[in-house]
């Protein structure tokens, strides 16, 4: 099992799978017509262990018939804090623990892995959760993953019209916030945090900004995920940030696809 998988039987169906121990989605894609056949998003009401999220996991399988199908690609994508970014020029493989170990707790049997951002000489450093990986790998055999991250500052950057101002996305999902700052085409930061109020998610946000010297002013706040205009979030956010609107993703890989159903996460439709 690796994160850059050969040979992989040619059908016409992906399936993506994103999981997090506040939530979890999957959708399965019909890449001959662009259309999603089956997608599910389930949130936790408290976090779970990893071995609570396998059950569901599981359970999701299950009710969907999942382990019965064929797939061209399937794609894991692991959303977590145990993470990293590290400049490619700076990066030695052998190094994985050291990366990482002063920006999160990480246990000497964890399994470190990473994914290379190749088109911006990015290397991103993280903790994937191997029993996940396990089970899909039981399944369907080799497979691709990724860290939430990847995917995210991938698909952002690349989509990222040239401004003079700096630009913040912030991707909300169940309790977790996920901060991608951008300025003319170039990364200026990626963090995660995990917030339980809406004053927890305006703090983050603003100590953020400061640490990155924005001004309030002229920075642009983009909000995307599970989040709407007459949300509590959106509301505080709009009373501290001038420039704020929620942000509606195009350029997908199959942009024929509502991007905006409330069953698909931006991240697992992007890594399809």
């Amino acid at each position: 099992m690796n994160n850059n998988p050969k040979g992989i039987s040619q059908d016409f169906l992906k399936l993506s799978i994103q999981v997090s121990l506040n939530g979890l989605s999957f959708c399965v894609l019909d890449t001959i017509k662009s259309a999603v056949l089956l997608s599910e998003k389930k949130t936790f009401n408290t976090s779970l262990t990893p071995y609570q999220l396998l059950k569901e996991i599981k359970d999701l399988f299950k009710k969907h018939s999942i382990s019965q199908k064929e797939f061209s690609e399937v794609i894991v994508i692991h959303q977590n804090n145990l993470f990293g970014l590290v400049p490619k020029p700076l990066f030695n493989p052998e190094e994985l623990p050291n990366y990482i170990k002063f920006n999160t707790k990480i246990l000497a049997s964890d399994h470190i892995v990473f994914d290379e951002i190749t088109s911006y000489d990015m290397v991103n450093v993280y903790v994937p959760f191997v029993n996940i990986n396990n089970y899909v790998y039981e399944l369907f055999g080799e497979f691709i993953f990724k860290h939430v991250g990847t995917v995210l500052i991938e698909s952002l950057l690349k989509n990222h019209t040239n401004g003079k101002s700096p630009v913040c996305y912030v991707h909300v999902s169940e309790k977790i916030m996920d901060i991608v700052v951008i300025s003319q085409k170039r990364l200026l930061l990626y963090n995660s945090f995990s917030f339980d109020t809406k004053e927890d998610f305006l703090y983050y946000l603003l100590f953020t900004m400061e640490q990155l010297n924005l001004d309030t002013e002229s920075v642009t706040l983009r909000l995307f995920g599970a989040i709407e205009e007459d949300d509590d979030v959106y509301a505080l956010c709009y009373e501290y940030i001038r420039q704020v609107s929620i942000f509606v993703p195009s350029g997908a890989s199959h942009p024929f696809i509502d991007a905006e159903s409330e069953n698909i996460d931006f991240a697992v439709l992007n890594s399809l």
